[in-house]
């Protein structure tokens, strides 16, 4: 662990503890980790995602306002229907960390 890690880590407070493990609680459910893998792909729409993972809407619905609060998601409207898109490349960093965890 790098110095600025060990730093890191030694200050933190109680809240923000907590704050880290309701983020990791969010890596918890494999429907999350397969929407934020579709969307390392760029900018889709809720009818792109279910097509892509083979989920129904209201499934992949309710995990994205999950991501959404989580700030892994972000969202904007396009004409009548809302993109989703990760909410930068923190995601993608946390997500190929876990992977290359999982992988050792």
């Amino acid at each position: 662990m790098s110095e600025r890690e060990e730093y890191m880590l030694r200050g933190m407070c109680e809240n923000e503890l907590l704050e880290l493990a309701d983020l990791f609680k969010m890596f918890s459910d494999s429907t999350r980790i397969k929407i934020l893998y579709d969307l390392f792909e760029g900018e889709k729409s809720v009818t792109e995602i279910c097509d892509d993972i083979e989920m129904n809407q209201s499934a992949v619905s309710h995990q994205l306002k999950a991501l959404k609060t989580a700030k892994l998601v972000r969202s904007r409207r396009d004409g009548k229907s809302i993109k989703y898109s990760l909410d930068d490349d923190h995601v993608k960093t946390i997500i190929a960390m876990g992977k290359e965890h999982i992988e050792e």
